[in-house]
């Protein structure tokens, strides 16, 4: 099994309009007044990583890690948004990164979008645009063409429920579009088109050639029914939070679940739409869709109960995709943590039913992390990841086919509507520092200690009096 950690081009990278790099949605939203974001905070230098990836693997080769999970920025590699120009400085950056992990063994593994899309392309309308099949297509095909003969694991795209729902039915994610029930499911469906799409650019023209794996990432809670009356309300949750993404790809049948389609077109009808306001997939696109990942990308951070009874009807603003799923979600006041609640077993549920509704795929957990508000002695991050860590291995005990686990993240970031208020890093950044000094948590000796011993040992306990160093061999 693989041990690594990842982090996103527009969280660490700043130097936001150096080098011929163009603007990118979060660029733009970071800027505006009022500002949206805690403390007004932006990524314009966030961790300095453009200027300091030397020392960001070198934190990876302290902690020994496998692999660097890593995102390209778009418009720092294309800042017309299209290949006619490629920013040879944006390229340099990236092969120089690719190269410094290459140098000491470690596998970089590549996400070409994580939400930092061109703001020249949202302009034109986005993932709700059917064109973005063809301009997310080109730009991939740049990557595979520059980066292929050395990176062998691509992700093409980075939790579609937080782009679509978050991004374009709410106004929790960049670009704040606020039109659910019909925004997000359009970017649904142009979503996963293309993702396909890149998919089988990627397999008919580069495997042969380059070796290499491709899928991806798909964001995923545990929803847990309230009472054995909920488990419908609770089913239905979790299709319309990430069953709508992977059941295309990796159900039998592909296609939406059939939970959505019934549910959004009885309520479509009764609102007086003409049609659905879920979009279709002709066959075509269906078998296009289906099967169109090695892997099943997973990230996880935590678990809500559910539940649906009378008081859920009118309670979301219709129409919704909250509202088309009509349930309720919450977080036990018992449950341990930060803004991260602790719960284990719900890990453990959730790698089950992938294996169970998905005919057991390989699974790459690709992130894995607790939030917390910053400090060294972060002792509840190093419980969460003993805990999560331990129902990993119950489920693979279990015959789950787990390769990879990555800890989100190496070093803290910003956290996005968040900015840097919290903290998900195996190592403190100082943003007071220009330097933006790196210091290891105790989390960073704790996942150190697994790495090298591929070993879950409960009493363990990191001794944080000696310096964390570069072992022999990496």
């Amino acid at each position: 099994m693989l041990f690594g950690s990842a982090t996103a081009a527009y969280q660490i990278e700043g130097a936001w309009n150096e080098d011929g790099k163009s603007e990118n949605i979060w660029d733009r939203l970071s800027h505006q007044e009022p500002c949206s974001i805690a403390e007004c905070h932006t990524g314009d230098i966030a961790d300095n990583s453009y200027y300091s990836y030397k020392r960001d693997v070198e934190m990876i080769r302290e902690l020994g890690l496998d692999f660097y999970r890593f995102s390209l920025s778009w418009t720092r590699i294309l800042p017309t948004s299209f290949p006619d120009k490629i920013n040879e400085k944006g390229v340099e950056y990236y092969n120089n990164l690719i190269n410094e992990l290459l140098k000491y063994n470690i596998q970089p593994m590549v996400t070409l979008y994580h939400w930092d899309l061109p703001q020249k392309l949202q302009d034109l309308g986005g993932w709700s645009n059917s064109l973005i099949v063809d301009w997310f297509t080109d730009y991939s095909k740049v990557a595979f063409e520059l980066f292929g003969d050395r990176v062998k694991y691509w992700f093409t795209i980075n939790e579609p429920r937080q782009i679509c729902h978050l991004g374009y039915g709410m106004a929790a994610m960049a670009p704040l579009l606020n039109d659910s029930g019909y925004s997000d499911y359009l970017c649904a469906k142009n979503l996963l088109l293309a993702h396909a799409k890149v998919y089988h650019l990627y397999d008919d023209q580069y495997r042969s050639k380059q070796g290499g794996t491709i899928g991806i990432v798909i964001s995923a809670s545990w929803l847990e029914p309230e009472s054995e009356e909920d488990a419908e309300a609770a089913e239905d949750g979790r299709q319309f939070e990430w069953g709508i993404y992977a059941n295309p790809i990796f159900s039998k049948n592909g296609d939406f679940p059939k939970e959505i389609k019934q549910r959004v077109a009885v309520k479509s009808m009764i609102q007086g739409f003409s049609r659905s306001r879920l979009p279709e997939f002709t066959p075509e696109e269906i078998e296009l869709v289906k099967g169109s990942s090695d892997f099943f990308g997973l990230n996880h951070y935590s678990t809500s109960f559910v539940y649906r009874n009378e008081s859920v009807y009118g309670y979301h603003k219709s129409p919704s995709l909250n509202d088309d799923a009509s349930i309720i979600l919450y977080k036990d006041s018992s449950w341990e943590g930060y803004s991260t609640k602790i719960v284990p077993w719900g890990f453990y549920n959730l790698l089950t039913k992938i294996r169970e509704d998905y005919d057991n795929p390989p699974i790459f957990i690709t992130e894995n992390g607790y939030a917390s508000p910053g400090g060294i002695e972060d002792d509840d991050r190093v419980k969460y990841y003993r805990q999560y860590l331990d129902a990993m291995l119950n489920a693979i005990e279990e015959g789950s086919d787990i390769r990879l686990y990555t800890a989100w993240s190496i070093m803290d970031n910003f956290e996005w509507l968040d900015g840097y208020i919290l903290r998900f890093g195996l190592y403190e950044v100082d943003y007071e520092s220009p330097e933006r000094t790196r210091t290891p948590r105790k989390s960073a000796y704790f996942y150190k200690q697994i790495v090298r011993t591929h070993t879950l040992d409960h009493l363990y306990e990191p001794d944080m009096t000696v310096p964390l160093s570069i072992d022999e061999g990496h």
